[in-house]
């Protein structure tokens, strides 16, 4: 953690003082590699620091932390680059700073860590079908998230009207929910199981995206959509991560980075789809492409979060937990866990 901010922290620096595009360019790409190393990382952790019961909160508490970026960073860097934005660069700069002298005082304690395992031993686990389905949902779900988010400008210029202030307050809006959703989502996790919040979650999004082209002509139906969006998305986002720790709990900080993988790609992703779907669409109804995305993010978690008939359960799966917690959604184990690798 403490190297993935300080590639974070220099990056920005860099970026600060780029002289040129392809430097700062660069120097953005380097960020976001830092940025990359850091989540799971900082999830993984989460995990091991709790007792299994804990897992959601954990995560949501880590999850939390990048809602709140969310809610505060971008309206502030935005009305901050207003006026220069090499001053946002060194803002986020300052920041990692003051972060990694925090990690380097607070998590002294940590236990050493294993042997680092190598690329092919990394992927070994998408052989699994329900790791495979749970890392296939998430790359579906934060591409169908992203593909308006990076667009919001334009999704939302029917209500702004083009002026930043109101698009600041929708930010705002959707940072605030964003930190409730996470909240929401790791206290529904550990009380209603990942399948429910996933489903409902995904359907929840799925329909606010259907209602986007509409919502946007005015800035109540804005607010609406940057309250009810991101507190659903944000949930589901807890519950991704869950869901493949759960599979393996042993192995959970290898199974979180392929969620990180995932979750990253769909983001990147997210950029050309969402040009792609502006050239097609237009600007007025390339929502609907997020919703269909949700669907199919949707269908994927219906599918392969099913539960297994009792007859079918593997020996495997209905053998006593030894870690008190089950690999079944929907099935508790010796310690009142719910996971999700006994679905199908």
């Amino acid at each position: 953690m403490l190297t993935a901010l300080t590639v974070f922290t220099v990056a920005n620096v860099l970026s600060a003082v780029a002289e040129d595009y392809p430097v700062l360019l660069a120097t953005r790409v380097l960020a976001a590699a830092g940025a990359a190393l850091y989540t799971p990382t900082a999830n993984a952790v989460a995990t091991t620091l709790v007792p299994p019961e804990r897992r959601g909160r954990a995560l949501a508490t880590v999850l939390g932390g990048m809602t709140v970026a969310t809610a505060l960073g971008v309206p502030l860097g935005t009305y901050i680059g207003r006026t220069d934005w090499r001053l946002t660069m060194w803002l986020v700069a300052a920041l990692g700073a003051a972060a990694f002298l925090g990690l380097a005082l607070l998590l002294r304690g940590l236990p050493a860590p294993a042997a680092a395992p190598g690329l092919r031993a990394r992927l070994a686990p998408l052989r699994d079908r329900r790791v495979l389905g749970a890392a296939s949902t998430t790359l579906v779900f934060l591409l169908a998230f992203n593909l308006v988010y990076i667009y919001l400008g334009t999704a939302m210029r029917p209500a702004t009207g083009g002026d930043a202030g109101r698009l600041t307050v929708i930010l705002l809006v959707a940072g605030v929910a964003s930190v409730a959703g996470s909240w929401l989502g790791g206290r529904a996790v550990d009380r209603l199981g990942v399948r429910t919040v996933l489903l409902v979650g995904s359907t929840v999004v799925a329909a606010v995206y259907v209602a986007l082209p509409w919502l946007s002509g005015s800035m109540p139906g804005a607010l609406v959509y940057a309250a009810v969006a991101p507190l659903a998305g944000w949930a589901v986002s807890v519950a991704l991560p869950h869901r493949l720790a759960s599979l393996d709990p042993p192995a959970a900080p290898l199974l979180i980075s392929l969620n990180s993988s995932a979750l990253y790609l769909g983001m990147a992703a997210a950029g050309g789809a969402g040009s792609l779907a502006i050239t097609v669409l237009g600007t007025h109804w390339f929502p609907l492409t997020s919703a269909a995305l949700a669907l199919v993010a949707l269908t994927l978690s219906a599918v392969t979060t099913r539960r297994r008939p009792a007859g079918r359960m593997s020996a495997a799966s209905t053998a006593p937990s030894t870690t008190g917690v089950t690999d079944s959604m929907g099935v508790t184990g010796t310690a009142g866990v719910t996971g999700s690798a006994g679905a199908e």
